[in-house]
């Protein structure tokens, strides 16, 4: 069974930086298609970023040049760098794996962790 534990989530301001995990357990992440996620209050969940068993990445436009999804397979955890955070990123973020295919497309996965909360204030 697979499980995905995200943490790292917090309070910033406008500007500032953070690193979101996800330690991953029933699966290795060296095959996998990882993708990140976030759902603001009212909003449908939408693709962040997604990390493909290739190397390959994907960006949602908006985070563009600030955000960086990236994994160390040693600590089967998958990262999202996050800076220059604006207040419009304020969402709760999930990783996600089990893709069907590697798209920021949240129906392909089938695999969640319960989320890290961010907050940007202005």
């Amino acid at each position: 069974q697979v499980h995905l534990l995200e943490s790292g989530g917090g309070s910033v301001q406008a500007g500032g930086s953070l690193r979101l995990s996800c330690v991953v357990s029933g699966i290795t992440l060296g095959r996998q298609c990882m993708g990140w996620f976030r759902q603001a209050p009212g909003k449908q969940r939408e693709g962040v970023a997604t990390l493909a068993d290739i190397e390959r990445t994907t960006y949602v436009y908006s985070v563009k040049g600030r955000f960086t999804i990236s994994k160390d397979i040693s600590k089967n955890t998958l990262y999202l760098q996050m800076n220059n955070l604006k207040p419009e990123d304020t969402a709760m973020y999930y990783c996600a794996t089990e893709a069907l295919t590697c798209t920021t497309h949240e129906s392909y996965f089938g695999a969640w962790g319960q989320g890290t909360q961010v907050t940007v204030s202005s």
